[in-house]
């Protein structure tokens, strides 16, 4: 990792209408007033609950969606690609059939899909299912494929979504093996996990985003400190929360 920011969100906002009647709307704001800095060559790793806005960020991040407000500075020419389960998937088509498309979208010339074919289909141990439809698959299936072909793409950011978590204990190992082999080369990685054995075990820092807002950006010790900690006391307050309501139903 070294010092060159490649890419910066200034008090980003991203909103969408929810309809809250006949011809009656109301503003959602997904992201509010998100600020962090990307350096290349590191791992950022992307925590908070479900609904934290962490997958929207990243389809930002992609270019997918345009926020409605603040700045996200791009270096010019820079290319991000997202990783989530199924992207792009066409459910009648073959895994090898899908890998082309998959890898187009990622950004590889078809001669180099053509050429990567092998070690793909090997990576995703998916056997003879590859020439079979992808929506036979199961989702842990579909996702061994996708991460298989975006793991042999090269975009100057790679964003992955809640994926390092699939498949059975080999595949898992393999997977994270192959993520610090990205980082071992330098490789740009914004991961979104909730897995925080794989947030301290690949990221370099955390960002912490909560109902949309970004809490924290820093080492990852710290933030990830303070994330358990919060879910301890929310936990500890909703069993209080539990215990009342039973000492209540008791005394009725």
């Amino acid at each position: 990792m070294n010092d060159q920011v490649i890419l910066e969100a200034r008090n980003v906002g991203l909103s969408y209408r929810q309809r809250t009647g006949v011809l009656r709307y109301n503003q959602f704001w997904a992201l509010d007033d998100v600020s962090f800095t990307l350096k290349a060559g590191e791992t950022l790793g992307v925590i908070g609950a479900n609904g934290a806005g962490k997958s929207t960020l990243l389809r930002m991040i992609a270019g997918i969606t345009e926020p409605d407000r603040g700045k996200l500075w791009r270096q010019p020419g820079l290319s991000a690609s997202l990783l989530a389960l199924s992207v792009g998937f066409k459910p009648e088509l073959s895994g090898r059939e899908n890998v082309i498309i998959g890898g187009l979208l990622l950004g590889l010339s078809l001669k180099r899909v053509r050429a990567l074919m092998d070690e793909i289909h090997s990576f995703s141990e998916l056997g003879a299912f590859f020439e079979r439809p992808v929506g036979t698959y199961s989702t842990g299936m579909r996702a061994r494929l996708g991460f298989a072909v975006a793991i042999h793409a090269d975009p100057d950011i790679m964003l992955i979504d809640e994926v390092l978590g699939v498949g059975d204990e080999s595949f898992k190992l393999k997977s994270h093996q192959a993520m610090r082999d990205k980082i071992r080369a330098r490789k740009t990685v914004v991961l979104v996990s909730h897995s925080m054995e794989a947030i301290e075990s690949l990221c370099d820092r955390v960002l912490w985003l909560h109902e949309g807002r970004s809490l924290i950006c820093g080492p990852k010790d710290e933030v990830i400190r303070g994330y358990l900690e919060t879910i301890r006391l929310a936990v500890k307050a909703e069993q209080a929360k539990e215990r009342a309501a039973k000492k209540n139903q008791a005394v009725a």
